[in-house]
């Protein structure tokens, strides 16, 4: 089993930067719907096999999209991220 997810954990590492961007964004409405499902007249069973499934299914594009960017992706995110606050507080400061 331990081969299986190193082989697999492997793979995702091989997709690009931008597979693993996209992959975690699709994580998004798997997190909308596992709660705003809980606002459906369904039955609390359904209810809960529903949240199970999509928080699940979320947590999976999560986590996948983690291991697709690693270590440099993450910190490449974060520099993207560093600079459009910079450039808002340098507009900020100047108004």
């Amino acid at each position: 089993m331990k081969k299986i997810l190193e082989s697999i954990k492997n793979w995702l590492g091989k997709l690009s930067f931008r597979t693993g961007v996209i992959v975690l964004l699709c994580c998004i409405p798997f997190y909308i719907l596992s709660f705003a499902q809980m606002a459906l007249p369904l039955s609390v069973e359904t209810k809960g096999v529903l949240w199970i499934i999509l928080f699940g299914l979320a947590k999976t594009f999560q986590y996948s999209g983690i291991t697709i960017l690693g270590v440099e992706g993450v910190r490449r995110f974060k520099r993207i991220f560093k600079r459009r606050n910079t450039k808002k507080q340098e507009k900020d400061a100047s108004l």
